[in-house]
């Protein structure tokens, strides 16, 4: 999937010379302090005054697989990360307000109970005058996604055809409004269900279509792989954060702020973080993948629980590198030798303690610990997940040839700590202009490469799959309460 961001233009001083010296915290911190000051006494009750004093960000989002969830790691989603990084730049801690449709949202931020939205919302959805939106940070085309085994409809008209259902005052409703002006046969149902539930209602084969957002549908059609386009809706879409329309200082904050973190590189990382690792959809594979996880994985799961906890690595991790290594097999062996649900070499596994690789216990215990050993040897320069990402790659391919391809990266006018980069130029060491001047030689630098992309996307599968039972176990808490 492309997604496109727009950077706004920088038009206050620290914003210009970014590039050559950058700008802390306390300088956005600073420059909020300054601009406040010389605002009007009468500020309005959503002034990012009150807001910096306060000390606390109100967010209203709403639970989805884009905007906001509880995985076994925590709260996750791109515009959580999103929101929580520009709160942390101010010192705000975030306070997270959820609803259930898009127009609580807006409710949400017309009313001050919320100081802003972030929940992957359009500027053609919150058109009404009563709102103003941050910048742009992504654009998303409406899609029109069926299930793979129908027959898919051809153009708009074929959808009066079908059992086709929207969420009810959705933008998604807004647009077939429109065209239906031009093509009054147009004929939909509007239920106030949202875009992830009409997905899964597609999977189940319980309507025929529904329209999504086109990053709703990347990120769910790993999770629900029945799923598929039939045609786009529309062009590209702008999505903003939303806020009060006389919220004009934290207007001027989060345009600041975004400018700063995206000539940082760090909205295209994070960016990366979540969507770099869907390129090529393959159906039946992940098909196959849904099936083990019910077949195969709770026969390991505690096992990857317990290994995760001890070593400090995210069990989905585990369970997604395993599966990527032996699906799940205990007794997998491949020519080269190495055996087991992680895969360890002989002396891999002596040099964690064990002796037996066949065992699943010592097979995700030795793998763990293995891992978290590299984790700790990658660069101290490289962060956040992509320290993950990095050891992965050389739990397949060795350590040494990671450093040479942060070497060549390097050398090439690219970041050689993030991943993003590194991962472009690994596929170069199996060339033998660049290998000959590497330290350790030749490589398969693609394998790599596919290994780690590979892990991210079952891994999110898991973490999407555990998020659904979290969330039914917390339905079902609050049912025997009642």
């Amino acid at each position: 999937m492309t997604l496109i961001i727009r950077i706004f233009k920088a038009f206050f001083l620290c914003s210009l010379i970014a590039g050559l010296i950058g700008c802390s915290d306390r300088d956005l911190i600073d420059h909020a302090s300054r601009k406040e000051k010389k605002a009007d006494n009468s500020v309005s009750s959503n002034s990012f005054s009150k807001i910096i004093n306060a000390g606390k960000l109100k967010v209203v989002t709403r639970y989805s697989a884009v905007t906001y969830y509880i995985g076994p790691d925590g709260k996750k989603g791109f515009e959580y990360d999103l929101v929580s990084a520009f709160a942390d730049a101010y010192g705000l801690d975030v306070e997270i307000i959820l609803k259930d449709s898009i127009h609580q949202v807006l409710k949400a931020v017309e009313s001050g109970e919320a100081d802003l939205a972030a929940a992957g919302i359009s500027r053609k959805e919150a058109k009404d005058e009563k709102y103003s939106f941050g910048p742009t940070y992504q654009k998303v085309r409406q899609e029109v996604i069926c299930h793979r085994n129908d027959v898919m409809p051809k153009n708009i008209i074929d959808l009066s055809n079908y059992n086709f259902v929207v969420t009810s005052g959705s933008n998604y409703a807004d647009k077939l409004s429109d065209l239906k002006r031009k093509q009054p046969e147009l004929r939909w149902l509007e239920q106030e269900y949202t875009a992830e539930q009409l997905l899964e209602m597609v999977a189940d084969k319980e309507i025929e279509c529904t329209v999504a957002d086109s990053n709703i549908f990347e990120t769910n059609r790993r999770y629900l792989p029945e799923l598929e386009v039939a045609m786009s809706l529309t062009e590209e879409q702008e999505l903003s954060w939303v806020i009060k329309k006389n919220s004009k200082k934290l207007s001027e904050a989060l345009i600041y702020w975004m400018n700063h973190y995206a000539e940082d590189g760090k909205l295209h990382h994070l960016e990366d973080q979540y969507y770099g690792h869907y390129t090529i959809f393959d159906y039946v594979n992940i098909r196959v993948f849904h099936r083990r996880i019910q077949s195969r994985l709770p026969k390991f799961r505690k096992l990857f629980e317990m290994a995760g906890e001890e070593y400090g690595v995210p069990w989905t991790t585990l369970a997604a590198q395993s599966y990527q290594e032996s699906y799940w097999n205990p007794k997998a062996r491949s020519p080269t030798g190495v055996r087991g649900l992680m895969m360890l070499t002989l002396a891999t596994a002596r040099s964690m303690g064990y002796k037996s690789r066949v065992s699943p216990e010592n097979s995700i215990f030795g793998g763990a610990r293995y891992l978290a050993r590299l984790i700790d040897q990658v660069s101290p320069n490289v962060k956040g997940k992509d320290r993950l990402w990095f050891a992965l790659a050389a739990y397949n391919v060795g350590m040494g040839h990671v450093h040479d391809a942060q070497t060549l990266a390097y050398s090439q006018g690219k970041d050689p700590n993030l991943w993003k980069d590194v991962r472009e130029v690994l596929p170069l060491l199996s060339q033998k202009k660049y290998y000959k001047k590497s330290k350790y030689g030749y490589a398969r630098g693609m394998e790599p490469v596919r290994y780690v992309q590979r892990i991210r996307e079952f891994k999110g599968i898991l973490e999407l799959q555990s998020s659904v039972e979290m969330e039914k176990l917390l339905f079902q808490e609050v049912d025997v309460k009642l």
